[in-house]
């Protein structure tokens, strides 16, 4: 969990999704070495901003690759029905049915790119994030993260919406 009021720690700045190899163009202006998901995939913090182990600032996604974007899911069940009033549980299921609809074409949450989180101003910040903080952020290879209060959602009583970019090399 970030610490708030506090700086992000220093560390590498350009993070592998999977097996990392060195790109054939590797982007100078970056904090440590380059790094990239498959083999031309890259996510980096470059010098001048914040490193964070919440979330990268770039990501770099080569011609050839297939760009999947997920639209809006709010945390309700397979009928439309929200899953609970409880803004953990349906941030829960917000992420859970962007990993459904990115297995229906092949791809997982491993290969997202860039994750956008609305959450309504009137939930609870820190049990909607929280509870799928450390799933969008991963282990070494964060994604872009953008995340915003709002007023209201488009599903009445939904307290977050996600949306999802993903990139993903295929042979």
């Amino acid at each position: 969990m970030i610490d708030e009021g506090r700086p992000y720690a220093g560390g590498p700045s350009v993070y592998p999704l999977r097996s990392g190899t060195q790109p054939r163009d590797p982007i100078a202006d970056v904090r440590g070495p380059a790094h990239t998901l498959g083999m031309d995939i890259t996510l980096m913090q470059p010098h001048g901003l914040v490193v964070s182990p919440a979330f990268s600032h770039v990501a770099v996604v080569p011609p050839g690759a297939t760009t999947i974007y997920v639209g809006g899911q709010n945390g309700v069940d397979d009928t439309g029905t929200l899953v609970s009033d409880d803004a953990a549980e349906q941030s829960l299921r917000a992420v859970e049915n962007a990993r459904i609809a990115l297995d229906a074409v092949g791809a997982g949450l491993d290969d997202v790119i860039s994750w956008t989180v609305l959450i309504h101003q009137e939930a609870d910040l820190r049990a909607a994030y929280g509870a799928v903080a450390s799933t969008l952020a991963r282990d070494g290879a964060p994604p872009l993260v953008t995340a915003a209060l709002v007023a209201g959602l488009g599903v009445p009583g939904a307290l977050i919406e996600v949306s999802a970019v993903a990139a993903v090399l295929r042979d």
